[in-house]
């Protein structure tokens, strides 16, 4: 089931194939002039390995933006005496006329090549080679594999003068392909004539000429024995191209579907063409006519329309051609027609738009060749996974992924797609997804951002990652995540909404991870990104949430790593901070923030000296006094000065406010707090709390220390005794209590 797949792990073929790849210097190549790969002279692989290869290294390279393509891959299986291939899939830029050349000594039965626009002519040449083993055939999209390039002969001037030029290939055809059963010429290029070219194979089994247009298909003909699938998507369809139909009698599955946006078309569907099909279509399992107008109508009076139980029985088909079908057909494509609305159609599957089963099944079916049909079935599921609730949601999560993947580069399918997600990931959906299902989504979302500078795909995708747990859900992508993240906030023309979703997706990062998490986030230039969205805010006198998250993310990254504390230093912080205050006197929470992470930079020795300023002593001692969220600003305030005191006398190298004066300011600020304060605080370590206890040249240090613990503990007692036990904090305060400096109240406080 669905259920279970997506939570099953890897198979073990599926970690090796990924791992060799992601190393393939270590596996099964080595480099040859430090340029080319090569492979190792014991290496045999069979091809259910070497196909697995291929197309996960195609998958790599065209969704994992990581993941670098090598130069010479598809060399290391141009000997089929060591490496074998036979059913290879590739797609896109990925592929280039020299590739296929590489491997074509191989035997292939299968090779899809998918909108490979940058084949020509040569690789049409390169198939011939494959022709005596090649059984099925796809190249859908490479518009250009039928071109060549004309060389102007003669002397280099002349060259300049015309450049080269591209001709269309007309002698080509399939002679020679003696086992071709499937082809598909999807999006050809007009001018090839598809008769000729299609003429030497003898037995069709299936034939895709989706978006090309044929006014004479009458060369069908010859394959009615043997066709059983024909595709003719967006082909404006005649009564001759009716007639031609209705003979291959042995066809199983008939598209005649169409974008009915894309142009305008002539042909209507009549409940006389749905006749035909049914009386001498006896085979057919699948049928599409998406996007048709009817012409009259072919439904039966809507009082029988609507009676009983919905059916899929032929008998009482609600479309009347169909009751004459002697069983119902396993799929019928009717996205974008009147009839999906219908009560009874005779069908296992429907694609269309009237629920969310309909919807699915179109996305499902036309997801990898229709990206323009399949952005308007997501737009559809958009509104599903808005307004009602998903009752498939895996199936819709698989779907949805599936076709960002498949469809990186295409701007509809990113837009509705990022939508759908962030409504699909959405807390009421959470307990039914797996972790293996989640990273699917977070990978295509970053993709996304990847791919996309484009405002909405941006926003869609910063407020689907705030439906994931940060950071658990996002660790192990870290480094990307904060990248792309730093990126969007250093662009100079920027969205409000997505500075702020972005400002608060960097705080969650930061926030509870390990320290070398936050000193390789600090190299990525997060301290300079931040000071720069506080200067551009305090250039608009705007305190705001990007102001308030960007200093709280400062306070984050700045705790325990003294390397980022350092930047904030060198980046003129402190201006920042006075500045703030000064500009912004009422605003609590900033000075919260602002203080917590000037209590980190005052954990680091060696920048305290940076601090040790007449006007920064003034500041935090005024702000000793201060009011603001509870005690926590005069808590942080005095922290600050604890550490400055803890450096002793000597290091006091200011003549106004005088040390005595600050300390007596500190006893009072600290008498005066309530021992019962909830707190709005954190600390992941006690050690430079700890710290302080040990020594004698500074008590009113060590009275705030013991304070701080004492109310951490007596207030969280489940969160904090566990803590101050593991980093060795009671025999610090036993020791502490013995001491003739200690003042007699810190003792019983420590006691």
């Amino acid at each position: 089931s669905l259920e279970m797949a997506s939570d099953s792990p890897e198979s073990l073929m599926a970690l090796c194939t990924d791992y060799c790849l992601r190393n393939l210097e270590g596996t099964l190549c080595y480099l040859l002039d430090n340029e080319t790969l090569r492979l190792h002279p014991d290496i045999f692989l069979p091809s259910e390995i070497c196909d697995k290869l291929v197309n996960e290294y195609v998958e790599l390279v065209k969704t994992d933006s990581i993941f670098e393509p090598h130069e010479s891959f598809f060399t290391l299986f141009s000997d089929p005496r060591s490496t074998r291939l036979a059913r290879i899939h590739l797609r896109e830029q990925i592929v280039q006329d020299q590739d296929l050349e590489a491997i074509r000594k191989q035997d292939l039965v299968e090779l899809y090549l998918t909108n490979c626009e940058k084949l020509t002519a040569k690789s049409l040449q390169t198939l011939v080679s494959f022709s005596h083993t090649l059984i099925s055939l796809s190249l859908f999209g490479c518009c250009n594999i039928f071109y060549e390039e004309e060389n102007p002969g003669g002397c280099e001037d002349d060259c300049l003068v015309n450049p080269t030029r591209q001709v269309l290939v007309k002698d080509f055809t399939f002679e020679g392909f003696s086992r071709l059963r499937f082809l598909n010429l999807g999006r050809l290029i007009e001018g090839v004539n598809v008769e000729t070219l299609l003429r030497p194979l003898a037995s069709l089994a299936a034939l895709d000429l989706s978006g090309i247009q044929l006014n004479d298909v009458g060369f069908l003909a010859q394959w009615k024995d043997s066709l059983v699938s024909l595709v003719l998507y967006n082909m404006d369809l005649s009564e001759e191209h009716i007639q031609v139909i209705a003979q291959l009698r042995k066809l199983r599955h008939l598209d005649i579907s169409r974008d009915h946006l894309s142009s305008y078309y002539k042909f209507k569907l009549t409940r006389r063409v749905l006749n035909l099909f049914v009386e001498n279509l006896v085979n057919l399992t699948s049928l599409d006519i998406s996007g048709h107008t009817m012409l009259e109508n072919c439904t039966i009076p809507s009082m029988e329309e609507k009676m009983g139980q919905t059916s899929i029985e032929p008998a009482k088909s609600s479309i009347a051609p169909f009751r004459g079908l002697k069983r119902p057909l396993q799929f019928l494509g009717l996205f974008e027609t009147s009839l999906c609305r219908l009560t009874h159609i005779p069908a296992y599957k429907v694609s269309g738009d009237k629920n969310e089963e309909q919807v699915l099944n179109a996305i499902e079916a036309y997801t990898e060749h229709r990206p323009e049909i399949t952005s308007r079935a997501i737009n559809l599921l958009f509104d599903i996974a808005r307004i009602e609730r998903c009752s498939q949601l895996l199936r819709a999560l698989q779907l949805v992924i599936t076709a960002l993947k498949c469809h990186k580069d295409d701007k509809n399918i990113q837009v509705t797609g990022s939508a759908a997600l962030f409504y699909l990931t959405n807390s009421e959906y959470r307990m039914e997804q797996s972790v293996k299902l989640r990273r699917q989504v977070i990978q295509v979302v970053l993709n996304g951002m990847e791919s996309y500078q484009e405002v909405t795909v941006q926003r869609n995708c910063c407020l689907t990652l705030c439906n994931f747990s940060i950071p658990e859900e996002l660790e192990f992508q870290y480094r990307r995540v904060n990248e792309l993240l730093l990126n969007i906030l250093n662009q100079s023309r920027q969205d409000e909404s997505i500075q702020r979703i972005a400002v608060h997706l960097c705080n969650a990062l930061v926030c509870q991870v390990d320290n070398d998490h936050k000193e390789a986030v600090g190299k990525m230039g997060f301290v300079m990104t931040m000071l720069k969205l506080i200067q551009k805010k305090l250039a608009d006198k705007m305190c705001d949430q990007v102001m308030e998250f960007s200093w709280s993310a400062l306070w984050n990254i700045t705790d325990e790593t003294p390397d980022n504390c350092e930047m904030f230093l060198n980046y003129s912080g402190m201006k920042l901070f006075l500045e703030c205050l000064k500009e912004f006197p009422e605003k609590q929470e900033l000075h919260r923030n602002m203080l917590g992470l000037l209590g980190n930079v005052a954990e680091v020795k060696e920048l305290r000296p940076q601090l040790m300023t007449s006007q920064f002593i003034s500041v935090f001692s005024n702000l000793l006094e201060s009011k603001a969220d509870g005690i926590e600003v005069s808590y942080n305030a005095c922290g600050v000065l604890s550490h400055i005191m803890f450096d002793g006398p000597e290091a006091w190298g200011i003549c106004e406010p005088h040390r005595e004066e600050v300390v007596k300011r500190m006893w009072a600020a600290i008498q005066s707090w309530d021992i019962n304060s909830r707190r709005n605080i954190n600390y992941r370590s006690f050690e430079p709390i700890l710290r302080l206890l040990p020594q004698g040249i500074s008590p009113v240090s060590q009275h705030w220390a013991t304070w701080a613990l004492y109310n951490l503990v007596s207030v969280y007692p489940d969160k904090y005794c566990p803590l101050l036990t593991k980093e060795g904090g009671i025999p610090l305060l036993k020791d502490m209590i013995k001491m003739a400096s200690a003042r007699q109240e810190t003792k019983e406080m420590a006691r």
